[in-house]
């Protein structure tokens, strides 16, 4: 599970930077990161997220949603699909109208759906909501869920047909999926290419339908999704890829999970760092001693030097919460409350006044 980076700081731009830098900073990332120019393992995995920062930056509708909403407004209503769709003359138009070679790489990352040439169905992508404490941030935590969603019919295997049947292949375009239709107009042809209507651009007909799913391979029901939330998880959308709506011949959708930490009774949290405040009276203040005090996973002791004023704040080195993606952990701060009696005895008032008078 993964968290997207927020996709101004993807392409190493801001805000206010003009498209035509932005545009100019995609091509640089781009031809760096293309994988048929970098043989690193990352480097397809760079290229698809440069790519969809892009397509999302560059298109002013997604744009507004996405500085308004961020990641979960732009993946509540738009599919991966959706995004390179509709960005696909922003693509065309700094590679060329041919893709400059890029075409074929879109496809093979983001699949027929890229935004370049016909696209592959999708299902999809779904949201799911849960909390965790910062227990679970500290340790990391195993779900396993009920999610209900389509999945593939078990009694065709997704295709569609009885069992002991099979599609066949469409008359009406010859298995293409498409067909050309010439019109003329004056003294010139224009040739078009549709998709076909008797198979609805499948180049395939279902002849005797499966009972159990009525002919789209898939049905409602229920999947058992294990998964791990990590250490230094915080508040966000995460992506857990091919687990949302599933449908047959394409691709499948994702599943959303977006995490809320709860407020802990005792302990702040700032990134990897938690803050904790420590009681003490003025009496144990003024002359010191050890303390014991919680951290998220047991106790710790701390020296109060005497002499302590107010706010004095100790830190306890690596007792904080993993940094989510890099390595080591946060620190924990003991923030020293010094207590003052609202109210005192006529006894504890006489012994106040000769402390008092022993300093003059």
């Amino acid at each position: 599970m993964t968290a997207k980076r927020d996709y101004y700081e993807v392409l190493g731009v801001s805000k206010t930077t003009p498209i035509n830098e932005i545009k100019s900073q995609y091509r640089k990332l781009a031809l760096k990161f293309h994988p048929d120019r970098n043989k690193s393992k990352e480097a397809a995995e760079h290229f698809k997220e440069i790519s969809e920062a892009y397509a999302v930056i560059s298109d002013p509708e997604k744009r507004q949603i996405y500085d308004q909403h961020g990641h979960a407004g732009v993946d509540g209503r738009y599919s991966t699909d959706d995004i390179f769709q509709g960005a696909s003359a922003n693509f065309s138009d700094i590679f060329g109208r041919s893709g400059g070679g890029f075409d074929s790489i879109f496809e093979s990352i983001f699949g027929r759906g890229g935004g370049f040439g016909t696209q592959q169905p999708r299902g999809s992508d779904l949201l799911y909501q849960t909390s965790v404490t910062l227990e679970d941030v500290l340790s990391g935590k195993k779900m396993e869920i009920e999610l209900k969603k389509n999945i593939e019919c078990n009694i065709c295997s997704g295709s569609g047909c009885k069992p002991g049947t099979s599609q066949k292949s469409c008359d009406s375009c010859n298995g293409q999926g498409q067909v050309r239709k010439s019109r003329s107009m004056g003294f010139a042809s224009f040739v078009t290419v549709e998709p076909c209507s008797s198979c609805r651009g499948k180049g395939s007909l279902i002849e005797t339908p499966c009972t159990e799913c009525k002919g789209s391979g898939k049905k409602k029901g229920t999947k058992k999704i294990e998964f791990d939330i990590p250490p230094g998880i915080d508040n966000g959308d995460y992506t857990i890829p091919n687990e949302g709506d599933e449908i047959p011949g394409g691709i499948n959708g994702d599943l959303i999970v977006r995490i809320r930490v709860l407020d802990h009774q005792d302990f702040k949290r700032d990134g990897g760092d938690i803050f904790y405040d420590q009681n003490v009276s003025m009496i144990d203040a003024a002359l010191g001693g050890e303390f014991t005090v919680p951290i998220l996973n047991g106790t710790e002791k701390i020296k109060i030097d005497s002499g302590s004023q107010p706010n004095t704040i100790i830190k306890l080195k690596g007792k904080g919460l993993p940094r989510m993606n890099s390595r080591g952990k946060g620190d924990q701060y003991v923030r020293i409350v010094v207590n003052i009696p609202k109210k005192l005895s006529k006894h504890q008032k006489n012994m106040l006044e000769e402390i008092k008078n022993s300093f003059d």
